[in-house]
């Protein structure tokens, strides 16, 4: 009964992974309880296209956006290369999944700016992750070259955030 119940699991989280899609949702959390053999939870979660290129490719959309990302809008000048962003020798990835935050809080001023000069071990952004704000402190001294990710945008695990060379 247990490969049985293993191989509807599996078409059972199928089916899910189809109605997150056909559903346009982001997350589908399910508890299955099984008479005898104990029961089964299965969270499902995906990133839409539009958080996937808002929290990548920051700085190709940010001309477009409206005035909000304007100290973004300088490296897509800079750096016309279509490059991975995070393949840049002086790319700072995000430690975790989150969200990007700019600023210490809303309204005030943000931690660094394109051509800040920033010393190893300042803080240039913060990523929350589960309610616990996340300083993400500067590698090495250097100058911000680039920011790669808008205030409150989603991130990933290994997302590039920015760039300081």
């Amino acid at each position: 009964m247990t490969n049985k119940t293993h191989a509807d699991d599996v078409d059972f989280i199928r089916a899910l992974a189809e109605l997150l899609q056909e559903n346009d949702l982001s997350e589908l959390q399910v508890k299955r309880n099984y008479a005898d053999d104990g029961n089964l939870n299965v969270r499902v979660s995906r990133v839409s296209a539009s958080a996937i290129q808002v929290a990548v490719p920051a700085a190709p959309v940010a001309p477009a956006a409206p005035a909000a990302p304007a100290p973004v809008a300088a490296p897509a000048e800079a750096a016309p290369a279509s490059d991975d962003p995070a393949a840049l020798p002086g790319a700072i990835t995000s430690p975790m999944v989150g969200t990007a935050y700019l600023a210490p809080e809303p309204g005030a001023e943000v931690f660094v700016k394109i051509g800040d000069k920033v010393t190893e071990g300042q803080t240039l952004l913060i990523v929350e992750a589960m309610k616990t704000m996340n300083q993400i402190p500067a590698p090495k001294a250097g100058t911000v070259k680039r920011i790669l990710v808008e205030d409150g945008a989603p991130v990933e695990f290994g997302a590039p955030l920015m760039v300081v060379e």
